[in-house]
């Protein structure tokens, strides 16, 4: 356990001592070492033993979203969970028909409950989200070009509209690299990216950050609800952009603020 009234190089000296007690090798002692500094620093000096959860979800989200420790498609994934309140699957499962950059919006299809909802689109997320339109696209038709490029439609639509599966805006945000192949029929198609790509991925970001508690997908969509709590955000608002049933739901992130009721301020500490 670090000491609270430990000055930085005790507190160092803690922190190695409570890792070589544990039988780590020096390399991740060092490693170790070299994020709780940048953590602390990040922190603007706070003490670990006087930071929690929603300090953790802060410096995660920074490390996501403007340092990239995840590259590429994965980047982009992991920040539109922070920046659009995405669950994963919600995130993978998106088609090219569900983003609409004029109106800066991101259409979620068959949620958690089956509904629908709309959530933001960051504007600073637009460039590099066209920029993976457009590989996706590339992908999709040298698909084409090779006689296949159809990718599997909800509520059996295909029946319906045989020539679906082939356009454009059916097609998924995240393809996956690889073409799946019907060992029977010959035909090949494309799944969306498989969750435990981003899982991983989220999760040795997390490692190598030198954070000890439990960090998933999930932490990015809480992150997203607690900041938009302590910008003034109105809590039905929220509950909206997040798709919870129930406002109690909504709620929870409440807690994490450590205030009460919807977290507003009285009126007479304005006087």
């Amino acid at each position: 356990m670090l000491e609270p009234a430990a000055c930085p190089g005790q507190l160092m000296a803690q922190l190695r001592e409570a890792l070589r007690s544990r039988h780590y090798s020096r390399r991740t002692e060092q490693g170790y070492c070299l994020w709780v500094t940048h953590y602390i620093r990040f922190h603007h000096l706070a003490h670990p033993a006087e930071m929690g959860e929603a300090e953790i979800n802060v410096y995660l989200t920074h490390l996501a979203v403007e340092e990239h420790q995840l590259d590429a498609d994965k980047w982009l994934m992991a920040s539109l969970m922070y920046g659009s309140g995405l669950r994963l699957m919600e995130c993978l499962r998106l088609r090219m028909q569900d983003v609409d950059f004029g109106r800066g919006e991101i259409m979620v299809r068959h949620g958690k409950g089956g509904k629908d909802r709309g959530t933001m689109l960051p504007d600073a997320l637009k460039p590099p989200l066209m920029a993976q339109l457009r590989r996706a696209r590339a992908l999709h038709e040298r698909d084409l070009a090779e006689g296949w490029g159809r990718v599997v439609l909800p509520d059996a639509l295909d029946r319906k509209y045989p020539n679906a599966p082939t356009q454009w805006g059916w097609q998924w945000v995240f393809p996956q690299a690889h073409r799946w192949r019907n060992a029977q029929t010959g035909e090949q198609g494309r799944h969306h990216v498989h969750p435990t790509v981003i899982q991983r991925a989220v999760g040795e970001a997390a490692r190598a950050s030198g954070v000890a508690k439990q960090v998933g997908c999930h932490t990015l969509r809480h992150s997203f609800a607690t900041h938009l709590l302590e910008s003034g955000y109105d809590i039905r608002t929220i509950q909206e952009l997040l798709g919870h049933k129930s406002l109690n739901t909504t709620m929870i992130y409440t807690h994490v603020l450590n205030k009460g009721g919807l977290g507003v301020k009285s009126p007479f500490d304005a006087l």
